[in-house]
């Protein structure tokens, strides 16, 4: 019996041990299996740091936006060169620019004249003093103050410091009448003859003048007329290629055969306005004040009711000087209207003064300085605004 149980134990027990290999290799295969899935599973996770470096990339807008940034600088840029433009000296600014020694002697001598000072006739005999040395002549400086009298008797002024506004005042109404700025009329082209002693600046004036009427979308046509001076042919050969515009000149010849030509080459042209140059002459050279004024008839002759406007260009420099010229080119020509040059080089500005008093004539345009655009339409408030 005992034999026998030990050969059923036996049987029993290699069966067991199969089926439990059996369920152990089953384990591993399982466990083997499992694995590649988990390697499976981590490769995944490589894409997910991919993902985190486009993340990262992500952070390139901030460039974008630094690209952005550098656009709006530009646009930020743009308006200083607006405020350039615009920081061009007005109007205004040139005059006051152009008219510092005029101001300044004015203003100093004004200024001790009325601080603390009674109204008086030593406060009225140093006054006209002042107004003299300036230039403004004996007829308006007696015009100014029998106006300040009036003006201090009629309101009851006892302040010295209110007569400087008072003379302001009459300045204004002084010069006001001979504030007439060029008006371009009458048929086409428009002739325009400038006339003048040497050295008043005719030539640079002319260049100037040229400048203005581009800016005004005119067509211009310059006539050397000036042929005794081999240097102004020259110069305004110079001003023309500055404002790119054509210079009618002969080597020798008659003035008035160029100007002559000048004046049928724009009407051939349809060209706006003719400047027409002459020689300097003096006023006390009766010879050549009858030259120019053969050449006003031959002007006339070539073209009806030219020339339109007859341009007498004066150096603020000569004083009272000016108004000897004024008078004899006048007689001559008829003097249409008047150029002021070299006011910034001068401390009697008051010239102006004598002139809207004794001579009454336009005044077109004043220098007050040396560049293109200092030549300026002159405005008597403004004028006088920059003397003070």
């Amino acid at each position: 019996m005992f034999e026998f149980l030990k050969k059923i134990i036996k049987k029993n027990s290699p069966e067991k041990k199969p089926a439990a290999k059996k369920e152990v290799i089953k384990k591993p295969e399982k466990k083997t299996s499992s694995a590649p899935k988990k390697i499976v599973a981590k490769a995944p996770n490589l894409p997910k740091k991919k993902k985190a470096l486009k993340t990262e990339s992500s952070i390139k807008p901030p460039p974008k936006a630094l690209k952005k940034k550098p656009l709006e600088i530009k646009e930020e840029k743009a308006p200083p060169k607006e405020e350039k433009k615009s920081g061009f000296f007005s109007l205004a600014d040139k005059i006051k620019k152009g008219l510092t020694k005029t101001r300044e002697k004015l203003t100093t001598e004004l200024t001790s004249l009325f601080t603390g000072k009674k109204i008086d006739e030593a406060l009225f005999e140093e006054l006209e003093t002042i107004l003299l040395t300036s230039d403004v002549g004996i007829s308006a400086t007696t015009y100014l103050l029998d106006s300040i009298r009036a003006s201090i008797k009629k309101n009851k002024i006892e302040n010295a410091d209110e007569i400087k506004g008072l003379l302001k005042e009459k300045l204004i109404e002084l010069l006001s009448p001979i504030q007439n700025p060029l008006v371009l009329k009458g048929t086409s082209p428009f002739v325009i003859m400038v006339v003048g002693v040497n050295g008043a600046g005719k030539t640079t004036t002319i260049g100037k003048l040229t400048k203005i009427f581009l800016d005004e979308n005119k067509s211009v046509l310059i006539a050397a007329g000036d042929t005794f001076r081999a240097a102004a042919t020259e110069q305004l050969e110079v001003w023309g290629e500055r404002n790119n515009v054509h210079v009618v000149s002969q080597a020798s010849g008659d003035p008035s055969a160029v100007i002559f030509d000048a004046i049928n080459s724009a009407k051939a042209k349809n060209i706006d306005i003719v400047i027409a140059d002459t020689a300097g002459r003096l006023p006390t050279q009766k010879h050549l004040i009858d030259e120019i004024t053969k050449i006003k008839r031959v002007i006339n002759k070539c073209h009806l009711e030219a020339p339109h406007e007859i341009l007498l260009v004066l150096d603020a420099n000569t004083g009272q000087n000016a108004i000897s010229q004024l008078r004899i080119f006048n007689e001559a020509l008829g003097i249409t209207g008047l150029a002021l040059t070299k006011l910034d080089g001068t401390a009697k500005g008051g010239v102006i003064a004598a002139i809207a008093k004794e001579q009454p004539t336009p005044l077109r345009y004043i220098g007050v300085g040396e560049s293109i655009d200092d030549l300026r339409v002159f405005n008597a408030q403004e004028y006088v605004d920059a003397l003070f």
